[in-house]
């Protein structure tokens, strides 16, 4: 593993937020590490990059990068940002946008501010992605709860079971699976996940199960 920089560009400062009181504060982009003024817990500011295989718990409000020859197996790695062109078998954990940038099975545990799965990518989820928003460029399948909006792009395909505030599908693009669209809808499938959704019910969600791909019109 080697520490990385310059994957997205640096700002001059940057607002953080404590991992242990949530306080937040200004730092020096070219900073490190730094100090939380309230609970004095001490904050990883680094960008890493993953080369070769690992496996150690990672908690940074830089960037983390996993290269093609890299292999993250960690069952914990919380960060701002991440690009993927690796495997990932771990957990990982991002307050904004994880990028996905290659192609195979994810079988760790994904949950992000945003996801966006790359043209020419073709991913499998083996478990529920949890993000507030996902742009899906390429090719995925797997299941989704999002908190907000389910992108699938031109050229863009989606298999599987989603739940989120609102699903676009732009002309080209497919979908394939049961889709529950609403926030009641989306309360209900967070606090009840392995119940399936009560079709009785909706004038705030809507359930539609699809027996083949729904492309876009």
């Amino acid at each position: 593993m080697q520490r990385f920089g310059g994957l997205w560009k640096s700002k001059r400062t940057n607002v953080i937020e404590c991992f242990d009181c949530q306080r937040k504060q200004e730092v020096s982009g070219a900073a490190t590490s730094t100090i939380c003024p309230s609970c004095s817990a001490h904050i990883d500011l680094s960008d890493y990059k993953i080369t070769t295989s690992f496996s150690r718990s990672i908690r940074t409000k830089g960037e983390v990068h996993v290269t093609t020859k890299g292999d993250l197996s960690s069952s914990s790695v919380r960060c701002q940002r991440a690009l993927i062109e690796g495997r990932l078998r771990g957990n990982l954990d991002c307050a904004g946008t994880i990028v996905i940038n290659t192609s195979g099975k994810i079988l760790g545990k994904l949950s992000a501010s945003e996801i966006v799965v790359e043209k020419r990518c073709e991913v499998h989820f083996f478990r529920r992605v949890r993000v507030n928003n996902i742009e899906i460029r390429g090719r995925m399948s797997g299941e989704v709860v999002a908190n907000g909006m389910v992108t699938i792009r031109k050229n863009g395909v989606l298999e599987g079971n989603v739940t989120a505030k609102a699903i676009n599908v732009e002309k080209g693009g497919t979908f394939s699976g049961q889709v529950v669209v609403g926030r009641r809808a989306l309360q209900q499938t967070e606090l009840l996940p392995s119940e399936s959704p009560n079709v009785s019910e909706p004038p705030e969600g809507s359930i539609s199960s699809l027996a083949r791909p729904l492309p876009a019109t």
